[in-house]
């Protein structure tokens, strides 16, 4: 659906130029922008793995009073590393906004020095895909003629481990499906109808929706 809405939540850094419409904006799933971004999941198995290592390995040498203290003093720290990651998962997710409009991407990124990246679809060589079974997903696009944006200025709206040429993302936005269809039917209006395969993205895995730069 288009909404007619200039400056919405400062989410722009000026106001749309005539004929340029918002066609979505929307935030990253905190819960999502947690366990994948921040690698919540990964930290929570590492701290998992070395309570139970110490236990085991400690257990012989010591009584297992002491091993199951030092075993949950383990797992202690990586509560607290967790919790701290979901502090900055939840910061991440109210600061940064994302927008699609007719001519467009911007991404808001940044908890206290906000920063603007305006991508136009000329820019724009392809845009995929990868959605999860929560529901939520990621949407990269490639930029043409191998363009640079700093991946430090991106994080964590940026597709990961692509630190040469990172790819603007919107990290862990809900219904990615559908974000996914108005992105690219925008990029064929705004390239007049040129466009390449649209791919239906597979859960779970990328899949590549292009369009043809005039």
């Amino acid at each position: 659906m288009k909404m007619k809405v200039l400056n919405l939540e400062k989410m722009l850094p000026a106001d749309l130029p005539p004929g340029e419409e918002i066609l979505w904006f929307g935030r990253p799933n905190a819960t999502s922008l947690w366990r994948r971004a921040y690698r919540a999941d990964i930290v929570a198995t590492y701290f998992a793995a070395l309570a139970i290592w110490g236990f085991f390995a400690s257990a012989p040498m010591v009584a297992p009073g002491a091993a199951l203290l030092q075993a949950l003093i383990n797992l202690g720290v990586g509560v607290a590393a967790l919790a701290i990651l979901g502090g900055l998962a939840y910061l991440s997710s109210r600061t940064m906004l994302y927008v699609v409009t007719t001519r467009r991407i911007v991404l808001k990124v940044g908890i206290a020095l906000p920063i603007f990246h305006n991508v136009p679809f000329a820019q724009i060589e392809s845009a995929g895909l990868r959605a999860f079974g929560d529901g939520t997903g990621d949407i990269a696009v490639k930029l043409v003629n191998k363009q640079r944006i700093a991946y430090l200025t991106l994080w964590p709206s940026a597709r990961p481990f692509h630190l040469r040429y990172p790819e603007p993302s919107l990290r862990c936005i809900g219904d990615a499906r559908g974000v996914a269809s108005v992105l690219t039917r925008a990029l064929i209006e705004a390239k007049g109808g040129k466009s390449g395969q649209v791919v239906e993205p597979q859960r779970s895995a990328p899949a590549l929706a292009t369009a043809a730069h005039a």
